[in-house]
């Protein structure tokens, strides 16, 4: 099996044949097999990350999430780098990291923007939200498209804008989310005053959920590392609200009035006979 870049997989459970050499330009220099981006320091997170499993292969969601704060998204190499560490072949990483859509297959802005598109955010508004985002973010009357970058990927105030499919928050719609921390019942004008701030180099505090990072502090903490992915102090981070009113009041209207649901019968009922075969 081959790379995109015709380079045999060095992972490889079936051994590739290897292409003639062609000298005429000299013998090549060597690439290093993993880049330098992935220092010791990488290595050792990846040992901490694996060791909590009991098969290597199962720790590479966490992983990816790793190789993504070290790179701003997963490249070709960080996918080799992942195959190497979990002895897997890099068709086995591409197939995983090519299916989740918050692996980033090109490099991300210091926040990613996600803009909930599913139908009731869409129908609330979520639609002209990303519409108006996409223009003000756009340049020369083209506007930023899903997963495109305004600034240069990773330097302060660039931006990644996508839309999502569904932020698991229908009862404050339109959401969307800074690096996956929820801002709720937006509105065009909000959506707008939000972006324009995470382009000053702000960082407002979101509706729910930790105070802001950015994307690689983000994927350094999905990975299981926060002692240093932040400025932000740890507890505040864990103690940020996690509900809203909305998500509540039914368990607060039942809590005043005394409602509360049948208990279970002591023992189960019995199953209902199956059909008859004709």
């Amino acid at each position: 099996m081959t790379l995109p870049g015709g380079n045999p997989e060095t992972n490889s459970r079936v051994p590739a044949v290897p292409a003639e050499p062609d000298f005429s330009a000299g013998v090549p220099a060597q690439p290093s097999p993993v880049p330098v981006e992935f220092d010791e320091l990488t290595r050792q997170r990846s040992k901490e990350i694996i060791a909590l499993y009991p098969e290597p292969r199962s720790a590479l969601l966490p992983l990816l999430h790793l190789v993504q704060s070290v790179e701003g998204h997963v490249s070709e190499d960080g996918i080799r780098y992942c195959a190497e560490v979990l002895e897997l072949t890099t068709a086995e990483v591409s197939a995983v990291a090519t299916f989740y859509t918050m692996y980033k297959r090109r490099p991300c802005g210091e926040h990613l923007v996600s803009v909930c598109t599913n139908t009731l955010c869409a129908a609330l508004g979520g639609d002209a939200i990303y519409e108006r985002v996409g223009r003000l973010l756009g340049s020369e009357g083209r506007p930023l498209g899903h997963e495109e970058t305004v600034g240069e990927p990773g330097t302060p105030g660039s931006l990644t804008l996508e839309h999502a499919e569904c932020l698991a928050a229908c009862d404050l719609g339109p959401v969307l989310q800074v690096d996956y921390e929820y801002f709720d019942n937006q509105t065009v004008d909000s959506a707008v005053e939000l972006v324009e701030a995470l382009r000053r180099g702000e960082r407002p505090q979101p509706t729910r959920g930790a105070p802001l990072t950015d994307f690689r502090s983000a994927e350094l903490e999905l990975a299981g590392f926060t002692d240093d992915a932040s400025e932000v102090d740890t507890t505040a981070r864990v103690e940020g609200p996690s509900s809203a009113v909305e998500t509540v009041r039914g368990a607060r209207m039942a809590e005043e009035n005394g409602w509360t649901a049948p208990e279970l019968p002591a023992t189960p009922p019995p199953m209902p006979a199956p059909p008859e075969k004709k």
